[in-house]
């Protein structure tokens, strides 16, 4: 009776897999026993329609949607786990994830997602984990998250966030733990951290905080770990941290040179203290932390003089583990803090470097103004919006406590001096599709907390050198989709803050010499689809901090290998859509120790020198060539950390000199669709599988995919396979193209 039932269960599975199965969409591999759809770098351009309605877990990573539209999933409601990492997604719509209310996981990291807005992730009423890191947000619309009311893990690392509203997680309710390492922060607002009553786990090291954000960070009354290391931080003011619940402290590798004695009171469960590779000479007692067991000081310069027998009595008197050694005097140098006897502390000449004036806080006033005509203010979001209404001059009149401006879709024409009046709190100004033609000086005259400006899509050609004076700290400029012919030389220089620049979509014909002088602090630099066809040896010189250069779609005819010296610390490069014939030797040697993404596609690209990739290695993590007219690439065997290689559609000629790739394309653990272009027999044959390398000298000494001739016919025989540990998928169908 068991085994009947057994065999019903396995005939009914059986059926119902055969039906969904015979719907899967080209490239993909459906495993319908699992409900689980595999489409991996598949180079799909659209979500595919015929995936299996019942399907629960759908793998899409490296594939090139650019937006997902609305709606786009309605076809699979089951769906529980969803992966889009690495899919050059630009652009979410809002409601492009409604109909899943069962997902559970969803990964969208290392995408070219820009703005998460209002309703992006509606629908998402079970989501537990989101992951976003790896794109490049720059600002995060009030209520985005406002539908994630079961989400306890976001993931927002490595992006390009430089500000927190208040309130800008409203919603998540049950969230864990927060992750915005590696971003840009250096402006939190005092209540960005409210409505986290769960929040455990807070990680905000890598960023560009000065100071402790006590007063953001009082809200999270149950976080026991928060990460601080790696920003700029000189001071631990009095009574900065009071949180309740704090356990774990982490403010190693900053630029700490002091650190108040009560710095801690008001955070009476903390236990560890790391405050490795700092700038401090010694520490007071710390008045307060009666839980404290262990402080860390490891890589600090301390001074075991007598100004030290404070702190190190009191170590012995709470019964406090210390990590850390002298760095004097001579006699103590290396010496472990731990093994000093007080009367070892002794005073001489040397002395503690004074503590560094502490930076005055000036306090917030939020004034409530009435809302001009024609338009909708939101006092708890302090927000103000006149979009789409016709406006043919700037408004005024907003309350002077608003943070966020929507201009967007009027006519004004032009941008008048002081156009902006009272309004020192404003963050964000959204002037996008305005008919815009002149930003007269002193425009943004007064706006003193501005970080985001959006000009896109108007008719700018030409910018006063004093055109932003009055806005020091804005960070992200947008002027893509204007009609610039060169870059606007001496408009940025009143920006020392400025970080992202986006010109996409310009006139621009070249870069000049001098065109980004003042822009020093400049990480990423946006000038796809213009007409570029020359960039000056030093035009980029100044910009030493670049990280990020996209040049696709201009009219280079090479690499601009001269321009790319000086720039170390350049980690993505994007060269795509440019009539870039030949690549010489060292064509990317200026920046081979720092480069890990680079886009080569799309380019018609016939040669490549064997030289052209002189001194890239390891560190390269993205490597595409795909759409080009190469027959043979330079050996990349020493590409050992690869984690993307996209070769598709490049006519390789398979003879037996392209055996070294065949041959490294086996050892990869990568889909890199390469295909055989000629000879004709072998013509559409993945390079991995094509039987043209079979006469080759050598073949058949550990060849992955072949045999050697005298072998062809042992080869074709069933044999048993090593397997990874992994089950073998029962009721597989596999659709590739």
């Amino acid at each position: 009776m068991r085994l009947s039932w057994g065999l019903l269960l396995l005939v009914v599975a059986l059926a119902l897999g055969g039906t969904a199965a015979a719907r899967c969409p080209t490239p993909c591999v459906c495993d319908n026993l699992q409900s689980h759809v595999l489409c991996l770098n598949g180079n799909l351009t659209a979500i595919p329609s015929t995936i299996p309605q019942l399907t629960k877990k759908l793998d899409l990573r490296g594939n090139s949607f650019t937006v997902i539209p609305v709606g786009a999933f309605l076809a699979t409601p089951y769906l529980t786990h969803l992966d889009l990492q690495r899919c050059k997604v630009e652009r979410l719509e809002e409601g492009a994830f409604r109909g899943l209310g069962r997902l559970v996981y969803l990964n969208l990291a290392c995408n070219s997602i820009a703005l998460l807005y209002q309703e992006s992730l509606d629908g998402l009423s079970s989501l537990e984990q989101l992951i976003l890191k790896g794109n490049r947000i720059e600002e995060i619309q009030l209520g985005a998250f406002g539908h994630l009311g079961s989400l306890t893990v976001l993931d927002l690392r490595a992006n390009a966030l430089v500000y927190l509203p208040d309130m800008v997680f409203q919603g998540l309710q049950v969230l864990r733990w927060l992750r915005l390492s590696h971003n840009t922060l250096h402006v939190l607002d005092s209540e960005a951290f409210a409505a986290l009553p769960t929040l455990r786990r807070l990680s905000l090291d890598h960023n560009e905080l000065q100071a402790l954000p006590g007063e953001a960070l009082a809200r999270l009354d149950g976080v026991s770990r928060l990460d601080l290391g790696h920003n700029p931080i000189t001071y631990v003011a009095e009574e900065a941290l009071a949180m309740a619940s704090l356990k774990h402290l982490f403010l190693d590798h900053a630029a700490i040179q002091d650190v108040a004695p009560d710095a801690f009171a008001h955070s009476p469960q903390l236990h560890t203290l790391d405050l490795r590779e700092n700038q401090l000479q010694g520490l007071p007692p710390l008045a307060g932390a009666g839980g404290l067991a262990r402080v860390s000081l490891a890589g600090n310069p301390l001074l075991c003089s007598c100004l030290l027998r404070p702190f190190h009595n009191w170590l012995a008197r709470a019964r406090v583990q210390v990590e850390g050694a002298c760095a004097a005097p001579p006699a103590l140098r290396g010496r472990p803090l731990d093994s000093l006897r007080p009367p070892e502390l002794r005073c001489g000449r040397a002395q503690l470097l004074p503590s560094p004036a502490v930076p005055s806080e000036q306090p917030k006033t939020a004034s409530s103004g009435q809302c001009p005509q024609r338009c909708a203010c939101s006092p708890d979001f302090r927000h103000g919006s006149c979009k789409n209404r016709d406006l043919r001059e700037i408004p005024r009149g907003f309350p002077k406590d608003t943070h966020l401006l929507d201009l967007r879709q009027n006519t004004f024409g032009m941008v008048p001096p002081g156009a902006f009046p009272n309004l020192k709190e404003l963050v964000s100004l959204h002037l996008q599709s305005c008919s815009i033609g002149a930003l007269h000086p002193g425009a943004l005259r007064g706006l003193d907390s501005l970080v985001y400006l959006y000009l896109t899509d108007n008719h700018l050609s030409t910018l006063a050198a004093t055109a932003f004076e009055g806005a020091p700290r804005l960070a992200y400029l947008d002027l893509d989709h204007n009609a610039f012919t060169r870059l606007p030389v001496g408009a940025f220089q009143l920006l020392p803050n400025l970080i992202s620049l986006h010109l996409q979509h310009n006139a621009i014909r070249e870069l000049a010499e001098g065109d980004l002088a003042g822009m020093g602090g400049l990480r990423w630099l946006y000038l796809a689809g213009n007409a570029i066809g020359h960039i000056a040896s030093a035009a980029l010189a100044p910009a030493k901090m670049l990280e990020k250069l996209h040049l696709e779609g201009n009219r280079l005819a090479e690499v601009p290998t001269a321009a790319l010296r000086g720039l170390p610390a350049l980690s993505e490069l994007k060269l795509s859509r440019n009539p870039i014939k030949h690549m010489g030797d060292s064509a990317f040697l200026p920046v081979a120790s720092s480069l890990q993404h680079l886009y080569l596609d799309n380019m018609r690209l016939e040669q490549i020198s064997p030289g052209a990739f002189a001194g890239l290695g390891p560190k390269i993590r993205s490597l595409y060539l795909e759409s080009n007219k190469m027959s043979n690439i330079p050996d990349m065997s020493n590409f050992t950390g690869l984690e993307i290689l996209n070769l598709r559609d490049v006519p390789f000629h398979c003879d037996c000199q392209l055996l070294p790739l065949r041959r490294w394309i086996d050892k990869l653990n990568l889909r890199v669709g390469a295909t055989c272009g000629s000879p004709a027999e072998a013509r559409g044959v993945k390079v991995k599988l094509s039987t043209a390398f079979q006469t080759c000298s050598g073949w058949g000494r550990g060849e992955a995919g072949g045999a050697s001739p005298d072998k062809a016919t042992a080869a074709s025989k069933p044999r048993k396979k090593k397997r990874s540990g992994k089950s073998p998928h029962r009721g597989l169908k596999k659709s590739r193209a």
